[in-house]
C-alpha cells in the first residue's frame, strides 16, 4: 500500500492533462487539480450522491460534491466574472436535469482517464480489456460500502477561486489491477514466471554418463601418469538422480562435447 502515492501523483497529471483538452475545457474552464490521494470509505462523503459506471474489468463509482458541479454548469452555460468571484448557494438552487445529465457526463469522462491509467500501469501480460471512457456505461449501484478504497481528487477554481472535492471508489478487481501495475518490474517478472504451467516451471538436472569400462583391479593399480585407457563412445546415457532415462549420442561441436538425438529408454 506504501506505492499507493506513486498512483496517486500519476493520476493527477493525467487529470489535469484531460481537464485542459479541447473538449473538456468547455466545462472545466480554468479548474486546476491540487492533490489526488487514497484513502478508505469512512462515511463521511455520504451526503453525496454516488453514480456507478460498469465495464467487463469493474466497476467505478463516483461522487462529486454539488458546489463544483454548480461551477461547472455556470462556467458551460456562461456566467460573468463577477459571478465568478460570488459563491453559490446550494440551497438556493434546486436540481434540475441539466444538472443531473452534466454528472453523468462528467463521471463518464473522468472514470475513463482513472482507467486509462489502471491499464497504462499493468505489463502486457496482465492488461485486460480496461475500457476506455466510452466503454465505461452508467449503471445502477448503491453507495459504496464503509471501508472501500477511494481516491479524493481535490480540485480549485482560477486563482483565489472556489474549490471542492470529486471521489472515485474501486471495487476489488479494479483496485488489484492498481496494485498489480504498482509492482516493482522484477516482482512482475517472478509473477509471470510463476503463472506458467508447472512443466515450464519445474526445474531438473540431468547428467550424462558419457562412458563406462571395466578394468581388472590389478591392472588399475599398475597405471601410471600419462598411461591411455582406450574406450569407444558409443550412445551416452541421461540420468536423473540414479534413474535411466534416455540415451543420446555424443557429438563434438566447437571442442565441446554435447549430446543430440535423444531416445527414450524402453
Amino acid at each position: 500500500m506504501h506505492l499507493l502515492h506513486i498512483f496517486a501523483a500519476q493520476l493527477r497529471d493525467d487529470l489535469a492533462q484531460a481537464m485542459r483538452l479541447n473538449m473538456n475545457r468547455r466545462y472545466w474552464g480554468a479548474f486546476q487539480v491540487e492533490d489526488v490521494a487514497f484513502s478508505r470509505l469512512e462515511g463521511h462523503e455520504a451526503r453525496t450522491r454516488w453514480l456507478s459506471f460498469a465495464a467487463p474489468a469493474g466497476n467505478i463509482a463516483f461522487s462529486l460534491e454539488r458546489k463544483v458541479l454548480l461551477s461547472v454548469l455556470n462556467f458551460r452555460y456562461g456566467r460573468n466574472k463577477s459571478e465568478a468571484s460570488a459563491p453559490i448557494d446550494e440551497s438556493a438552487v434546486r436540481v434540475t436535469a441539466t444538472e443531473e445529465r452534466l454528472a453523468v457526463v462528467l463521471g463518464q469522462q473522468l472514470a475513463g482517464t482513472l482507467a486509462g491509467r489502471i491499464e497504462l500501469n499493468l505489463p502486457v501480460s496482465d492488461k485486460a480489456a480496461l475500457a476506455s471512457s466510452d466503454e465505461f456505461k452508467p449503471a445502477t449501484g448503491n453507495h459504496p460500502p464503509k471501508g472501500t478504497w477511494i481516491i479524493t481528487v481535490t480540485v480549485t477554481e482560477g486563482e483565489g477561486g472556489g474549490g471542492g472535492r470529486f471521489w472515485f471508489a474501486l471495487d476489488k478487481s479494479l483496485m488489484a489491477s492498481v496494485l498489480r501495475g504498482l509492482l516493482p518490474e522484477r516482482e512482475q517478472a517472478k509473477k509471470n514466471k510463476g503463472a506458467g504451467p508447472l512443466a515450464q516451471r519445474l526445474q531438473v538436472g540431468l547428467q550424462g554418463r558419457l562412458v563406462s569400462k571395466e578394468v581388472a583391479l590389478g591392472s588399475l593399480f599398475d597405471l601410471q601418469v600419462g598411461d591411455i585407457i582406450p574406450v569407444s563412445l558409443h550412445r551416452a546415457d541421461v540420468l536423473l538422480d540414479d534413474s535411466r532415462l534416455f540415451t543420446a549420442a555424443v557429438t563434438e561441436h566447437k571442442g565441446k562435447l554435447c549430446l543430440t538425438s535423444f531416445e527414450d529408454v524402453d
